[in-house]
Formats: C-alpha cells, structure tokens, sequence
C-alpha cells in the first residue's frame, strides 16, 4: 500500500477523558470469555483550541468533570469564561491534525468511537509506595541459609570498591514505586453505550478503580 492510500484511509484522530469504573467480563460470539474495562466518559467539552498560526501546531483541550466555581482560580475561571462553559475538574491538551473542525464549547459524547476500533489508554498506574527490591524489580534475594543474617531481602552487591568505586545511574534500587504515567496500546472498543456515557475496552487498563484515563484513537492504526 503506498503512502498516499495511508494518508487517504488514515482514521480520524479521537479522544475523550473518562474515569474507570472496574472490570468485568462477557462471551463473545465464539463463546470465548474476554476480560472488560468499563469507563465512563459522560460528556467531554472543549474548552481551547490550537492552531497553526497562534501556537505552531494544532491541539484541542478537553475538559472532563464537573467542579465547584469557588474552587477554581481565577485565571481557570477566566479560560472557562472565554471558552462559554462551566468549569471542569479535569483538563487535557490533545495533538489532533483536524483542530479547526472543532468548535469551543462543542460536546463531545463516547459515540465518537465506534466497536471495533483500536484505542490507546494513557493512565496513571496504582501508587504502592516505598518498596524494596525484591517488590519493585523482581530480585530474587539473598540465600536463606548458609549462614545469612538477615540478609534474605537485601539487593546484595551494587557495585566494586575501588574499581570504578562509585555506583552506576540508574541501578535498580529500592525506592517509590507506581503512580506512574503508563499508555496501553491497541486495545479494541468492545462496545459503546452512548445514553450511560460508557465505553467498553477489551483488557486491562492503568490505574484504580475511580481513576482518570485518557482514550485516543491508537497510533499504530487497526
């Protein structure tokens, strides 16, 4: 296929904030159990948009989650005002190639994607604190005989003495682990409930449950 018949066919760029809801599961034609991530994406707004000639490239900002007026500062009061529409808990800044096509204040539903279609979902990954070695990257620890003395969760050796006598960057170390920004690519819109503000996405996606999660039209195409 040329590049021409790429761009020509290329799907419309597509992305809606939503929250996560919990997984469940349903049977598919072929009576195979698949593994389901529901989010509820209610309605999107948006709030700016980019262009060319003022910013350099082109971008949407999407608004997702109703907040309180008093709880917003006065510069965000006075982006919501500028764009007509009340304010939002969440914001976020989306590339699309088709900026001009939108409208400020227009609504954007979970109708815009449609079952079937490939999706990346970017979300920040569950937070577990400080963790150790053995947690966090899969050490296998120290012996639990030969003579150890509480040594059975320790890293061992994290480098020689005199030779380079420092310890190298990035050597994986006990430290935080999660809450971590992480995208999952290609998962299939199983299906879209456009009324509840629900869609459906085969598998696994980053986060607890109640987290914020952005869907976009997968990069790498079908």
């Amino acid at each position: 296929m040329s590049m021409e018949t790429k761009q020509a066919t290329a799907v419309p760029r597509a992305a809606l904030l939503g929250r996560k809801l919990g997984m469940t599961q349903v049977w598919d034609e072929d009576n195979n159990l698949i593994p389901i991530t529901v989010v509820q994406v209610d309605t999107n707004v948006i709030t700016q948009i980019r262009n060319d000639e003022t910013d350099g490239y082109q971008a949407v900002q999407l608004g997702f989650g109703d907040i309180n007026e008093r709880k917003v500062t006065q510069p965000l009061a006075g982006h919501f005002k500028k764009a007509g529409v009340s304010p939002r808990r969440h914001l976020v800044e989306v590339r699309v190639p088709n900026a001009s096509e939108y409208e400020l204040g227009q609504e954007l539903s979970a109708d815009i994607f449609e079952a079937g279609t490939k999706v990346d979902v970017t979300g920040r990954t569950k937070g577990k604190g400080f963790a150790g070695v053995m947690k966090r990257h899969g050490f296998a620890g120290v012996s639990s005989s030969h003579g150890a003395h509480r040594n059975h969760r320790k890293p061992g050796s994290i480098g020689a003495c005199a030779t380079p006598g420092r310890v190298f960057k990035g050597l994986r170390m006990a430290g935080r682990m999660g809450n971590a920004r992480r995208t999952v690519q290609n998962l299939k819109v199983q299906a879209v409930d456009a009324d509840k503000g629900l869609v459906l996405l085969t598998g696994a996606i980053p986060g607890p449950k109640g987290g914020i999660v952005l869907i976009r039209t997968a990069v790498k195409g079908a």
